[in-house]
């Protein structure tokens, strides 16, 4: 994890976590113990504390941050004297394969939804937009899933024109982590929501320019605003095992699964199984294309081995 700094160089503002979690000021509490512990993934030690003090705040932000984009949108309204529907507010989640993506996203979308106004807000991940395995396999690209060039690209940026553009409904595939596939003709509708979170690997990634100045677009173009979720190497490959080793008597037990064969292996047969797949693909993907784009986003959280967030660094205005 990088030094705390804020030596007024540096584009981030950054926060212990006792001085983050003052910024909560008299935000409510709307999650119960219940909710919370469904909405965490597996091995994310996720506690009412850390919604109080790391999510809280955050929503709080966010609440602010949206509220001025709608009065800018009001603004520019009356300036152009149009009528344009208002556009959603998109939140982009990035981070290392067991860095804990999805549980962020989720606390996310139930704080954001309980706000006083009750706002629509939508989530999806970038999983659904992988090329389907046939694809991956004829392409020999099942080894570097996850990688930029296993999705389809031009269809994850259709769908985010579309939700930009207001049109309804747009639909976005639906990926199972049973079968490690997208699963053929079945979707999820968004349909116009005040706040959209996109959730993925590399959400953050801007890609290479093109030498003839044409004007092409990144995924990380359609975010309001974007949060990386960050953790020591060595500490996210012990989370990587860990979950692996879990999975052997819950997923991988399911004949369906497309790692039915890991379900019987040892435990040093998976620790070595887990922590080879880690070193090939996984710790490929973070040096070569998640890591670089941790300082494009405007929020970062960096966690400790315990799974809290330790500290928060925000993007200066």
């Amino acid at each position: 994890m990088e030094q705390r700094t804020d030596d007024g160089l540096s584009p981030y503002r950054a926060f212990t976590r006792a001085e983050w979690a003052m910024l909560r000021d008299d935000t409510p509490m709307t999650l119960t113990v219940d909710e919370v512990t469904r909405l965490r993934s597996m091995h994310d030690r996720l506690d009412m504390s850390e919604v109080e003090e790391i999510y809280l705040p955050l929503s709080r932000l966010l609440s602010m941050y949206v509220a001025a984009t709608q009065r800018l949108f009001r603004v520019q309204q009356r300036f152009l004297g149009t009528e344009d529907a208002k556009m959603p507010y998109i939140i982009g989640i990035g981070g290392s394969v067991a860095v804990g993506k999805s549980t962020t996203a989720r606390v996310l979308q139930a704080l954001l939804a309980r706000w006083p106004n009750v706002p629509k807000v939508d989530l999806i991940t970038t999983d659904g937009f992988l090329y389907p395995n046939a694809i991956l396999e004829r392409e020999n690209l099942m080894d570097r899933k996850g990688f930029p060039e296993s999705y389809d690209l031009p269809a994850l940026l259709r769908f985010l024109t579309d939700v930009k553009a207001g049109r309804r409904p747009t639909r976005a595939p639906i990926y199972s982590h049973l079968v490690y596939d997208v699963v053929p003709n079945h979707w999820v509708e968004i349909d116009r929501p005040e706040i959209l979170i996109v959730e993925g690997l590399n959400v953050l990634q801007a890609g290479r320019l093109p030498k003839d100045g044409e004007a092409i677009p990144f995924v990380s173009d359609f975010f309001d605003f974007s949060v990386y979720l960050d953790a020591d190497e060595g500490v996210l490959r012990s989370w990587y095992v860990s979950r692996f080793l879990a999975l052997r008597g819950t997923s991988f037990s399911d004949p369906k699964s497309y790692f039915h064969r890991y379900s019987k292996l040892t435990d040093s047969q998976a620790i070595e199984t887990a922590t080879d797949i880690w070193t090939r693909i996984n710790l490929v993907n973070l040096h070569d294309n998640i890591l670089p784009t941790r300082r494009r986003a405007d929020l970062i959280l960096e966690k400790s081995e315990s799974h809290r967030v330790e500290q928060v660094a925000l993007r200066k205005l």
